[in-house]
């Protein structure tokens, strides 16, 4: 691990975004809450909360810091789903990582929860999860002890 002992606690604060490509009859279900093993958004960001929770659990060399928020949000968009992860820290190292794996574990739980109606005939999926990436990373130095 990279030593941060000398580096000042800081208000950090990152946001991951990736997409999950489904079908129409998928995101239907989405919708009407008809898929079979529940409530398909409510468990991904359950679980996208957990990883975040859980990354340095994951990812060797993250060190484990206090998490002081973490809000996953969704988007149905015409061909799926937009999974955003905002994640802040007070603490000596960012959370860029935290937020990654806070998206990717909600879109993979997506995937898990709805793999019954997204599989072809072939056996395969034409589902996909793309454009996972890091959108924001901020940095806030404070005089005081509040942070926003």
């Amino acid at each position: 691990m990279i030593d941060i002992s000398e580096k000042f606690e800081i208000l950090r604060i990152a946001r991951a975004e990736g997409f999950i490509r489904l079908k129409d009859e998928t995101l239907n279900a989405i919708r009407e809450g008809k898929v079979p093993k529940g409530d398909v958004l409510s468990v991904a960001k359950v679980s996208g909360i957990l990883a975040v929770k859980k990354t340095p659990e994951l990812i060797p060399m993250c060190h484990p810091i206090p998490v002081t928020s973490v809000s996953i949000e969704f988007e149905i968009q015409d061909d799926g789903i937009k999974v955003t992860c905002t994640v802040k820290s007070v603490g000596r190292t960012g959370v860029e990582m935290e937020a990654l794996t806070g998206v990717t574990v909600a879109l993979l739980t997506v995937w898990d929860m709805v793999k019954s109606l997204e599989k072809e005939e072939d056996g395969g999926y034409s589902t996909k999860i793309e454009n996972v990436r890091v959108v924001e990373k901020v940095k806030i130095q404070r005089s005081h002890q509040s942070y926003p």
